[in-house]
């Protein structure tokens, strides 16, 4: 027998907004979860802002979410850190949703033989910061990334992301980072540990088949596929694995929450 759905992890673009456009039935949709008591996270690959700036920006599209209710890939990139070897050092390409992650796990930045080199987004990537991490990177230091999207949306086109630079410090070093960041179920884990919730009870809700439903199947969850965001309904039979279920979007999902 199914077990009843106790906590729920959401994307945040493409489930709840377009950008700064909430998507119909998005506002109701956390609301119900905030009323029903049960445990829920919105989880985005964005490491530029910390949840204080996300939660800023859904409030500004009338979403209400808890900035405690907001799961970045650099949070779970610091948390695998300290996980991984506590109270290190790094050099940080990236913006302060990462620099602040790493600075409250106590890691000290530095260029001077770090443990690892971190990369995020950053809207000012500078050709001397990539060349130090290169060189860094080349000279030993661990090689980590937040996440692996290789462009992100602008209002004047694609912007490149982590994954495009990653690809030019590989290239280089002919060294490979790990992402931390969807697809990696590493992801829906380190969201699992921070509620210390189950995954046997937990419902991944995502609008990627590629990323979302992967990393959540991969961890063990249940998963919905919203067709609000990138992957249309008809392309969900393209793919090698099924989500649990496939509605429009968050406002189909109401009844589910209790």
């Amino acid at each position: 027998m199914t077990r009843p759905v106790e906590t729920w992890l959401t994307d945040m673009d493409g489930v709840l907004v377009h950008e700064e456009v909430p998507i119909p039935g998005a506002q109701e949709f956390i609301e119900k979860l905030k009323t029903s008591g049960r445990q829920f996270l919105v989880l985005t690959n964005n490491s530029i802002f910390t949840p204080r700036d996300l939660r800023a920006r859904l409030l500004g599209s009338g979403i209400d979410v808890p900035e405690n209710a907001i799961w970045t890939s650099a949070l779970a990139t610091a948390q695998f850190l300290d996980d991984q070897r506590p109270r290190g050092t790094a050099y940080v390409v990236g913006e302060a949703g990462l620099t602040t992650a790493l600075h409250d796990i106590g890691y000290v930045m530095t260029d001077r033989d770090p443990d690892y080199v971190v990369l995020g987004e950053t809207r000012t990537y500078s050709f001397e910061a990539i060349t130090r991490a290169i060189r860094l990177v080349a000279g030993g230091a661990r090689f980590i990334a937040t996440n692996p999207d290789v462009s992100g949306p602008s209002q004047h086109g694609l912007l490149p992301a982590t994954g495009s630079v990653a690809a030019l410090v590989s290239t280089a070093t002919g060294r490979q980072p790990y992402f931390i960041g969807k697809p990696n179920p590493l992801m829906m884990r380190s969201a699992l540990n921070r509620l210390e919730a189950h995954s046997e009870t937990t419902v991944m809700v995502g609008d990627r088949m590629d990323t979302d439903i992967i990393s959540g199947l991969e961890a063990g969850l249940r998963t919905i596929l919203v067709t609000t965001g990138s992957t249309r309904r008809d392309q969900v039979e393209t793919f090698p694995y099924r989500p649990t279920r496939v509605v429009d979007s968050v406002a189909d999902l109401m009844d589910l929450v209790d």
